[in-house]
């Protein structure tokens, strides 16, 4: 007969998780880092022993001209992203050409052409 294993959790463990939850660790990676296998425990922690239940929230405050700032790097970043995900695609298609071609031609382009 196989005995039913229980466990029981220190108050300073639980107030320990709640504070790493707190921080912003999930309640998935907590679960699976400590190894609590019930579903509802931590949050049935967090109720108890969090400051209100919420995580801590950064509030940025800021003036419009630096809110207009930050949207335009952030459309700056987007439309790099964009011209370095075209600019690989065109790399890759202009390399697969390149390969095509040598096997059409049975000579390495790459080696002949290259040095000049």
């Amino acid at each position: 007969m196989q005995k039913t294993v229980i466990k029981r959790y220190s108050q300073s463990f639980k107030l320990q998780v709640v504070a790493e939850y707190e921080d912003g660790a999930s309640l998935a990676e907590l679960r699976q880092k400590y190894g609590i296998k019930g579903a509802n425990t931590i949050q049935l922690w967090i109720q108890k022993y969090a400051c209100e239940a919420f995580r801590n929230k950064v509030i940025r405050i800021q003036r419009t001209e630096e809110y207009l700032e930050l949207k335009e790097k952030k459309k700056h970043i987007a439309r790099l992203e964009s011209a370095l995900s075209e600019s690989v695609l065109e790399n890759r298609m202009l390399k697969a050409t390149i390969e095509a071609a040598d096997e059409a031609l049975k000579i390495d382009l790459k080696k002949n052409y290259a040095k000049r």
